[in-house]
This record gives C-alpha cells, structure tokens and sequence, in this order.
C-alpha cells in the first residue's frame, strides 16, 4: 500500500460518517501522524510504500474513526493558539472557540504587568499555557479536580517549556479553595452541558470526552458559574475580573448570576459563529 493509495483507504473507509471535504482532513492528519510527513512531502513521495508497523496503525486508526473516536486522541495531539498539545481520554479536545476567549483576556491584560491569573478547571493546559505564552511575565496558577487531566497538562508545559503552577483542587469544595491566593484575572471553562442535551450531541464527544468534564444536572446547569462566581469575589483582587465560557443557551442567566453576587460591568460576548460562548465580569 502506498501513501496515495492509503490516504483514498481512508477517505473511502469513513466517508458514510463526515462529509468529503472533513474525511479529506481526517485522512490528512492520520497520514501525517503515520509518515511524519507533510502534506507537501506526502505528495513528492506518493508512490512510497507503507511499512509493515504503519499498516497496522493504519488499520487500527480506521477502526478508531468508525467507533466515531476523535482524530485527536488517535493522534494523541491537538493544535490550540499556535502549540501542538497532548491530549487523551482524561481531557477535553481544545477547541477554536476557547481561544477566543484566552484573546479577550490578553487584549485586557495589554500593558499590565506581573498579573496573576488562575485557571480553574484547566483539562489539557490549554487555557494558562496560551496566557503564559502571550503574558510571558504574568504568574498563571491552574487548577484541576482530575489527576489525569493534571498529568496531561503538565507534559504539556513541559512541552512547550512554559511555566504554569498546577494543582489538584476541587472547584466545588470551598475548603480546598480558601487557601488560594488573590489574582487579577480568574478564567473558566467549566461543565455546562446538561445531561438531558446529551441527546443532541454528536458520540464523538458524550462517547470519548470526559462526562466529569462535560455535563452539569439538568436541575442545576449554573452550578459551576455558582461556585467559581462566589469564589471570585474573595479570592480576585480589587478591580480583577473573572472570566467563563458558557453554554449558548445559558448567556443571560450567567449574567444574571454574576450580577446578583456584585459583579460590574458584566459582559455579554458572541463567538465567531455568532452564539453567546463568553462573559466577564469586574470584582468593584
């Protein structure tokens, strides 16, 4: 098999579950992930024939992506704000939208200097690994309730050689919370889908992502928001402010939480494909 004809395989193989031009993309991904090559090079050497040791990765990552597994953990890599970033079953895959929200937090931290900023519920890193890499002199603490997410993260920072302060703390156990500093930002993206919204979602998100990660009682969805928000206003520092990505069917009630426990100046703000995805809000 060579890489021309392996790279048809598995467009052919997965096309009755994503459309041609994302089964194109998968197939690229796994191509690069079995070569080491890239698309330019795959093409200069597309008569190349597979190793034994790559058939049968090939094989494996087909079957893979027919029980509907992300490309991502098959690859056990995924891009966000610029860096290639572990990741596995122990966290969620980074997405383009959370990076909108590490932007918003670096245009608010332009020309301020030594800033501390923490992360709750950081999974895979990507959230205080992207804020240390634009805000080299800021000190980023994060902080995560799963030992596995923890151990993904920091092989994360150690990859990209920056330097993030992990610790395992439960965001809903406000004993282990107290003993936290003061910071100027807190950030969170934290569970917001509603168990009875799992019907509405693709598997390859409710079947491979962390649940722990994902879903919030349907008689409780700003559970979290509750938590981090009560959190913040004893733990930001005067004129701080905290940070959420949220459920775009929960905009107005986040807002409406913080507000209620005196926060200012709450925004409201759409992400690029125009759903309510982020709110912040100023400790007075």
């Amino acid at each position: 098999m060579t890489i021309q004809t392996a790279f048809t395989y598995i467009t052919g193989a997965i096309g009755e579950l994503y459309d041609e031009r994302e089964a194109a993309n998968i197939a690229h991904i796994i191509m690069e992930y079995l070569t080491g090559m890239s698309k330019l090079d795959r093409i200069v050497h597309k008569t190349k024939i597979l190793s034994p040791d790559q058939k049968q990765r090939l094989k494996e990552a087909i079957e893979a992506l027919q029980r509907h597994e992300p490309v991502q953990y098959i690859t056990g890599t995924s891009w966000f704000y610029g860096m290639e970033l572990l990741v596995n079953r122990n966290v969620l895959i980074p997405r383009p939208e959370t990076e909108e929200l590490v932007e918003w937090m670096v245009q608010d931290a332009a020309h301020r200097h030594r800033l501390h900023l923490l992360d709750i519920g950081t999974g895979s890193g990507c959230i205080p690994l992207a804020l240390k890499k634009s805000l080299p002199d800021a000190q980023v603490s994060a902080i995560d309730v799963s030992e596995g997410a923890l151990e993904v993260a920091r092989s994360n920072a150690a990859r990209q050689r920056l330097e993030v302060n992990f610790q395992l703390m439960d965001a809903l156990n406000p004993a282990q919370l107290a003993g936290l500093p003061e910071f100027d930002m807190i950030v969170s993206n934290p569970p917001y889908i509603t168990q009875s919204e799992q019907t509405s979602m693709q598997e390859l998100v409710w079947g491979f992502e962390p649940s722990l990660a994902l879903f919030v009682p349907d008689n409780d969805a700003l559970l979290f928001y509750r938590h981090i928000s009560v959190m913040a206003q004893s733990r930001l520092l005067p004129g701080g402010a905290l940070y959420f990505e949220i459920n775009e069917a929960l905009g107005k009630e986040v807002v409406a939480l913080m507000e209620s426990l005196g926060f200012a100046a709450v925004t409201l703000k759409q992400d690029m494909f125009g759903k309510d995805r982020m709110v912040k809000g100023n400790k007075i």
